[in-house]
């Protein structure tokens, strides 16, 4: 990805930047992104030119390309562009070896696709092995992986594969019932704004064990 940029005297260089997907990550400093922001706001200004929006006479959009570069920068891609959160995980002291299920995560995403919203919710169950980890937890993740650009089957397998990395777990179940305004907003408009998708990634002993199973999509549905 090339960047413009001004040096010293005024003239403009191209900085050589490393791109990667979407829904990847790569930690990028505080200084840095405050450079996207500022190059961000340029983009948007050339956009609305484009679109033939008046910014000087219309005070609504004047400062309307500065707060959409703070907004993708710091908010809706920040998953892309931070460390994972801080997570501790504590050892199984009792061998608990029921489901333990947290429900109603909050999912606010961005399709890949359209750029619009992916809005719904989230919940994690898992059987725990040597290792558990406290429900907040579980939120920060779920937003970590949720502020990029996305696609809703993706994301849940994402979670999945780092929560089962790090708690190695005897089972997983992941569900995410989300409404995406690429259908509501645009194409077939038609009562899209009641339709959810609804994806699952299980893992373990939830693949295998048609009765855990149930018990999981049970709970999450109760």
């Amino acid at each position: 990805m090339n960047f413009e940029q001004k040096n010293g005297n005024g003239c403009v260089a191209l900085e050589q930047q490393r791109s990667f997907d979407a829904n990847g990550n790569m930690p990028i400093p505080d200084h840095e992104r405050q450079q996207m922001i500022e190059q961000l706001e340029q983009k948007f200004a050339e956009v609305m030119d484009i679109l033939r929006i008046d910014r000087t006479r219309d005070p609504n959009s004047r400062e309307t390309p500065r707060r959409l570069a703070r907004m993708w920068i710091n908010e809706l891609f920040i998953g892309r562009y931070t460390p994972p959160p801080p997570v501790t995980i504590f050892p199984n002291r009792k061998n608990v070896n029921e489901l333990i299920i947290s429900k109603g995560i909050k999912v606010m995403s961005v399709c890949s696709h359209h750029w619009q919203p992916i809005s719904g919710t989230c919940t994690i169950g898992y059987m725990p092995g040597d290792y558990i980890i406290g429900l907040s937890k579980l939120t920060r993740i779920v937003e970590w992986f949720s502020r990029r650009g996305q696609i809703q089957e993706e994301m849940g397998e994402q979670i999945a594969d780092y929560l089962e990395s790090m708690l190695k777990p005897r089972a997983l179940g992941i569900i995410i019932s989300a409404k995406h305004y690429c259908m509501i907003a645009r194409g077939v408009e038609a009562d899209h704004e009641q339709s959810d998708m609804i994806t699952s990634v299980l893992r373990g002993a939830l693949q295998h064990d048609a009765n855990l199973r149930n018990e999981f999509f049970r709970l999450a549905q109760s």
